[in-house]
Parts: structure tokens; sequence; C-alpha cells
């Protein structure tokens, strides 16, 4: 018997076991996302002028939480008018009379961002930056219109109210 294990050892030989090694290189690409919305229920937003002291002292509307931002990094938020005038008829509102000042978002804000209040233009102007990123950050905004009278002789007879309309343009862009 010890003859036939020490033959089935000297025919099979040890079995020598090779370790092997396999290697894979993993990569992971981080490529740069920025979306920004507009509240959906803040679509549509109104200066009215009502009263002299409107006319005089001007006024605003803020829409807080106006524009929500997702940004895998640092970003600037950038906005436009449409138009350098705008008009109605024969009459305009230069866009410039316009300020539009942005602030922290009432819920979620982006800590440490920079806001720039700016004077509607129909070039893009910077209103936010953030050296940051951020999920769903919030960013408050301030309209304003002229006070001074500048638009007392921009009301046309026969409607009412005269309406002066511009599409903004918001932009983002990794920073």
């Amino acid at each position: 018997m010890k003859k036939f294990i020490l033959t089935s050892f000297a025919l099979l030989g040890f079995a020598t076991v090779n370790a092997q090694n396999n290697q894979v290189t993993l990569n992971v690409k981080l490529k740069p996302i920025q979306t920004l919305l507009v509240n959906p229920a803040q679509k549509e937003v109104d200066l009215l002028y009502t009263t002299a002291a409107d006319y005089s002292g001007g006024v605003s509307s803020t829409q807080a939480d106006h524009l929500t931002v997702y940004s895998t990094g640092g970003f600037e938020v950038k906005v436009k008018s449409g138009d350098a005038n705008i008009v109605n008829g024969s009459k305009n509102i230069a866009a410039n009379t316009i300020t539009i000042t942005a602030s922290n978002g009432s819920n979620n804000s982006i800590t440490g961002a920079t806001y720039t209040p700016i004077s509607l233009s129909n070039n893009d102007q910077v209103i936010a930056t953030s050296a940051t990123g951020g999920v769903n950050k919030n960013i408050n905004v301030t309209y304003a219109g002229a006070g001074a009278d500048t638009y007392v002789n921009n009301y046309i007879a026969g409607q009412t109210p005269t309406t002066y309309t511009t599409t903004l343009t918001y932009t983002i862009l990794a920073k």
C-alpha cells in the first residue's frame, strides 16, 4: 500500500500553485454639471405702479427662492434682458432703469456666495458667484423699478394698465 501511495505521488507530481495578478484601473471621471431652474410659480413678475408714491419712490417685488441651483463645483449666475429698451408702441422704458438684486434663498441657501446687484441690460451680467457647488440651493431675487417719476410719461391713454414686457434669461456657468 505504501508503494502505491508513493507511486501515485511520483506519477502525479506535486502541483505548483501560481498566483496570478490581474489588475484593473478604475477611473472616476467627474464632468461639470450645472442646472438652474426658475420657480415655476414665479415665471411672471409684475412691477405695479398704482400711486403717486410708487412713481416717486419706485416699486419692487422680491421673489423668495426664485432660482434653484445644482452645481458640481463653483459657478456664476448671469441674467440679461431680451431688449435694451422695453417697448410698448412708440414709448419705451430703458431696461437699465430696473435693478435686479440676488440674495441668499429663504430655504437651502448657498454658503459663502457673493451677490452683486445689477442694472438690467441686454448683456449678460453676473448676479451671483460661489466657489463651491451645491445641491438644490436657492436664491432670492428682488426686481426693482425706478422711482424719481422716471416712468410718469410712459402711461398710454386707453391702456389700463400700460404694460411693458421683456424676457429675462438666466444662465449658469462653471467657475
